[in-house]
């Protein structure tokens, strides 16, 4: 079949998101499937790619590392005429989630979205009052799903938060999978040489994004106070973003300035180095989807130290494969990976047997075939014909007003609504 897939950020950026839209791509072309990705033009990106059309945008928008799609080009529409896709697979319920409205409609196609994202935690990348935001944002995404034929959760937290919500649409869950085998084999040893990390010492360590959402401020002091009671022991942080500094910043107050790794984003045999190079994998995100550095770090042997939230829960287990405390409490957290540092070999290796199992069960490959499935099973049904055409209009007015709160409108909106109270 022919897919088209919608995203607002794809490679070279470096996420979630991007990885997942990647990875399915590849696969899916494995399969037999033709699949043309739409996304952003971002700085340093490849100067040539298979079946991507990039369309312009604004980069670093609001000092975000995320691109603000310019209206669509004329060229897409040639191209999509000649592509004719059969499904159209939205990423995003704005911008570029948009522009797959339209196109779902034009070519009487069903239209898939993944839900990647919280949108609501990450109010703070737009320049206005994020309370008076939040609810517009959930009623916007859960209007988004209705309007869609079918809807992709990584998890099933994510599929219990959208019933919550009112989503009535069909939901599936298929998780990104990992390539498990890319992650098996690891030179940790000359990592930590080529980092000044002693062999002996314990590393505690963190891959993703350095942004607010990913709760680092805590995650930095709860592994600082995990260092001030452990001699050697080492942070490593694999990833950048606006919240390096603060990371900094705490490791200095707390005196240990020395023994904080922070070594920016890594990317293939690179990055399952800095994977073998960790004693135990550190992750206090509570706004995740899902968890692919998780999988990713059990697939390379690494228990889990993390906090009960969507998208981990369903991925560490408690004293098998990591350790999934209740709550952000720092002392807690700090002890969970003195417990990791104490343990005796064969614990260690329970553990980590155990987090290879866990990832095992989270191939790349299985993740494909389980969305193949859901799109022959959303071709079958056809379930567009059962929206009528005052749904879809009523869709692009929505997509119309999230673009002028994108452009700042909304702040104007603000200040009418604190005039009325």
């Amino acid at each position: 079949m022919n897919i088209l897939m919608m995203t607002n950020t794809f490679t070279p950026f470096v996420g979630g998101v991007s990885r997942s839209v990647s990875a399915f791509a590849d696969e899916l072309r494995k399969m037999g499937h033709r699949v043309v990705v739409v996304a952003p033009e971002f700085e340093n990106m490849p100067e040539s790619e298979r079946d991507v059309i990039r369309i312009p945008a604004i980069q670093h928008f609001n000092g975000s590392d995320f691109a603000l799609v310019l209206p669509i080009p004329g060229y897409l529409s040639a191209h999509l005429e000649r592509f004719k896709p059969d499904i159209v697979h939205s990423h995003h319920p704005h911008l570029l989630g948009g522009a797959a409205v339209r196109i779902a409609g034009r070519f009487d196609c069903p239209l898939v979205f993944t839900y990647h994202t919280m949108y609501e935690h990450y109010l703070h990348y737009v320049p206005t009052e994020a309370k008076r935001l939040r609810r517009f944002v959930i009623n916007l995404v859960t209007g988004y799903c209705d309007l869609c034929d079918h809807v992709i959760a990584p998890s099933r937290s994510v599929v219990e938060i959208l019933r919550e919500r009112g989503v009535e649409t069909p939901i599936d869950v298929v998780l990104t999978g990992v390539y498990i085998e890319r992650f098996k084999e690891g030179n940790g040893c000359a990592f930590r040489r080529s980092h000044q990390m002693a062999e002996n010492a314990f590393v505690a360590g963190y891959v993703g994004r350095l942004a607010p959402e990913k709760n680092l401020s805590f995650l930095a002091e709860a592994v600082g106070r995990f260092v001030s009671q452990t001699p050697e022991a080492r942070l490593l942080v694999v990833g950048s973003g606006p919240s390096e500094q603060e990371v900094r910043r705490i490791f200095h107050r707390l005196g240990h300035a020395d023994r904080l790794h922070l070594v920016g984003s890594l990317e293939g045999q690179a990055l399952v180095d800095a994977y073998h190079a960790m004693d135990c994998f550190v992750f206090a995100s509570c706004t995740e989807t899902q968890g692919m550095v998780l999988t990713e770090a059990m697939a390379s042997g690494r228990p889990v130290v993390g906090i009960d939230a969507p998208g981990v829960r369903e991925v560490v287990e408690d004293r098998r494969n990591g350790r999934l405390l209740p709550s952000q409490d720092i002392p807690a957290f700090a002890e969970a990976i003195r417990e990791m540092a104490r343990a005796r070999p064969e614990q260690v290796h329970a553990y980590r047997r155990a987090a290879r199992a866990t990832a095992a069960k989270l191939s790349m490959e299985t993740s494909a075939q389980k969305l193949s499935a859901v799109y022959e099973k959303v071709l079958a049904r056809d379930a567009r014909d059962s929206k009528d055409d005052s749904t879809w209009d009523g869709a692009i007015e929505a997509i119309k007003a999230e673009w002028e709160l994108i452009k700042n409108i909304a702040e104007a909106a603000t200040q009418t609504l604190r005039k009325a109270e």
